[in-house]
């Protein structure tokens, strides 16, 4: 008696469908990307090396001088954007990751209510809180005033539209990308691992530092990305809390787009800004070990 088979047909095409499987899953991914990044990033591209204006339209040149006027005339910008990126990513992992530590290693029965707390600020737009760190930081605020009032500190002192009070700003509104990605790292990590690092006589700092730190890298890399690159595109922050010395690169995109209607200019700036954050973000990631760290 002969035994019953599958018909072959239909075990290749269970095989072909299983292959198939993982990309029609990415499908929606990509093609949210291609339709929201990648097209509108190669418009943006094609804008600015045309030339014309918004009132006689715009003709597709090939011209480069958008990039000529974006990397001779905004330097002080450029700059500012990344020393005030970079000030506010540092800080915010400094304060960050005793955050996050605390949270993931002492936290115990309260952690739901401490992560709460960290993302509590989203709950309120990110204009209102950055003008109410400009209420915080005026002379007549609850910071300053008091200070005054005492005279700790002189009658023209003032920190609001000042780099710090940009800064601060920043570091504030981005905390939260900082300490989430930490906490999830830190709390994956096995503390057996940590217990055996002071079995073999290692001091507190010393498994912080040889099994901790390390094995929290994968938590490091991801905050400060999601810091950084936000951050030194941010123009709210130096707009309500600086002065016209504190402007940074998102401030001029955001006047040229808007304000003057010189579309190449601004495609250009934006162009050189997301090709500059993705030659930092590879070599950070070169610097790290992304793949020991996504291994």
């Amino acid at each position: 008696m002969s035994a019953a088979v599958a018909p072959a047909p239909a075990h290749g095409r269970r095989r072909r469908l299983g292959r198939a499987a993982p990309y029609l899953l990415l499908a929606p991914g990509i093609l949210w990307l291609l339709i929201f990044f990648v097209v509108p990033s190669i418009q943006m591209f094609l804008t600015s090396v045309s030339s014309g204006s918004v009132v006689d339209g715009f003709k597709l040149t090939f011209t480069t001088r958008a990039y000529e006027t974006a990397l001779s005339r905004f330097p002080r910008q450029f700059g500012n954007s990344l020393a005030y990126g970079g000030i506010a990513t540092a800080l915010t992992f400094l304060i960050g990751f005793p955050m996050a530590y605390t949270i993931a290693f002492r936290g115990g029965r309260f952690k739901n209510l401490l992560l709460f707390l960290v993302i509590a600020p989203f709950f309120t737009s990110f204009l209102i809180r950055t003008i109410s760190w400009k209420i915080l930081l005026n002379e007549s605020g609850p910071i300053i005033g008091p200070l005054k009032d005492l005279h700790i500190v002189g009658p023209d002192f003032g920190l609001l539209y000042t780099p710090l009070a940009v800064v601060a700003g920043i570091t504030y509104n981005f905390l939260p990308f900082m300490v989430l990605p930490l906490y999830v790292a830190l709390e994956k990590i096995d503390p057996r691992l940590i217990e055996a690092a002071n079995d073999l006589y290692a001091s507190r700092w010393g498994a912080f530092r040889r099994v901790t730190f390390p094995l929290a890298l994968p938590g490091v890399f991801a905050g400060s990305i999601l810091t950084f690159i936000p951050a030194l595109g941010d123009w709210v922050n130096a707009e309500l809390l600086g002065n016209t010395q504190t402007k940074m690169i998102g401030n001029v995109i955001q006047d040229r787009f808007i304000s003057q209607g010189d579309y190449p200019v601004a495609a250009a700036l934006s162009f050189l800004l997301m090709a500059g954050i993705l030659v930092a973000v590879s070599v950070y990631g070169r610097f790290l070990g992304t793949e020991r760290l996504t291994g």
